[in-house]
């Protein structure tokens, strides 16, 4: 039986998601001065497809079958490869990373807000009310 049915862990998965978010944009702020860096993003459809290509097993049958394997890396973080914002081969575009920066800070914050609530919540349920 799931207590807090799905609620509080769904809050975690969110967080987890705005942190390692928060993470990229930051090395893309702290590498907009070097030569040739691409700019990274993390995609929640991207996770998504990645945690499905977790749970996914091959049967190996035969011994003539390739073993099945996934590249380990960050999941949902990828690059923008062929995007140059600068002459010098830069794809940071500084205005928009900071954007995207205070929307994330947003939405964390929200989310935090929302898990705190469930919180005080449940200490008003274990006070009895009190």
């Amino acid at each position: 039986m799931n207590l807090f049915s799905g609620t509080i862990s769904n809050l975690e998965n969110g967080l987890n998601y705005a942190s390692l978010k928060n993470k990229t944009i930051a090395q893309n702020i702290a590498n907009v001065d070097t030569p040739n860096y691409k700019a990274k993003d993390v995609s929640f459809q991207k996770m998504l497809e990645e945690e499905k290509l977790k749970s996914l097993k091959a049967n190996k049958t035969d011994i003539r079958h390739y073993e099945f394997s996934i590249q380990q890396k960050t999941p949902g973080v990828f690059s923008y490869e062929n995007f140059k914002y600068r002459s010098n081969g830069n794809g940071v575009d500084m205005d928009a990373e900071q954007a995207s920066l205070a929307e994330n800070t947003i939405y964390y914050n929200a989310l935090v807000e929302r898990i705190s609530g469930k919180f005080n919540t449940l200490n008003t349920v274990i006070k009895g009310g009190k």
